[in-house]
């Protein structure tokens, strides 16, 4: 054979593409509970890093922002001050947070949201429990509670101020809502009602009851889990 036009060597069981295989492996062959959540970034980052050890990235991001979830819904520019984090990496990283927000809205899309009440929780935890800002939405229903508009209000401090009850209930009107869901976050990560949510609750379901527009529930979420105000008795 001619000089030049060996084989290159393959890379050792035992190198980074022996490990990166392992992991596929285990990924295809080992379920849900295969890899452990600094695995699971690495597998994500390979496709930002073609050769080389994802481990220590994977490792550093857990450490600044805690979970996986908070990896993945960390702001980019956040992400990028870790050490070997590129925005090829940060693309990587959005683009899994992205499908299972689909995935999860998905769940509820086209269901009665009442009877699909877990799937609803699953999906606004995805969606909003690591937001670093206080996020309002209102869940607009028809008659057979399935969801019309999810319609984001605005960014802020839950009041009044912020937060017109006519304007919510004006806007069930006009899609032709027959009742609605609240919901917004704490970033502190405690869902515990404050008395501002409370007021805001009561005075919305006030606006709607004489229109034929129910407020089934205002729902908080934070990351340490989820506050249900029907459940705590306040409408």
């Amino acid at each position: 054979m001619a000089q030049g036009t060996e084989n290159p060597p393959k890379s050792t069981p035992n190198g980074a593409s022996g490990h990166r295989a392992r992991l596929r492996e285990r990924l295809l062959c080992g379920g849900a509970e295969a890899l452990a959540d600094y695995e699971v970034l690495e597998y994500l980052l390979f496709g930002a890093l073609a050769r080389g050890d994802t481990k220590p990235a994977a490792k550093a991001l857990l450490a600044r922002f805690g979970t996986l979830a908070g990896v993945l819904n960390a702001d980019p520019g956040a992400l990028k001050q870790i050490k070997g984090v590129s925005d090829a990496s940060v693309g990587q990283l959005k683009i899994a947070a992205l499908v299972a927000r689909r995935m999860a809205r998905s769940e509820v899309s086209n269901k009665p949201v009442l009877g699909s009440w877990q799937a609803l929780m699953d999906y606004l935890a995805i969606d909003m429990a690591h937001l670093t800002i206080e996020r309002v939405r209102v869940l607009y229903l028809n008659a057979k509670n399935r969801l019309l508009l999810d319609h984001h209000v605005g960014d802020g401090t839950i009041d009044e101020a912020a937060i017109h009850p006519r304007e919510v209930i004006k806007r069930g009107l006009d899609c032709g809502a027959s009742a609605l869901i609240l919901v917004h976050n704490h970033p502190s990560g405690n869902p515990e009602p404050s008395r501002a949510d409370i007021r805001i609750t009561q005075a919305i379901a006030e606006a709607g009851r004489p229109l034929g527009i129910t407020v089934h529930d205002h729902v908080i979420i934070g990351r340490e889990g989820h506050v249900s105000l029907r459940a705590k008795g306040v409408i």
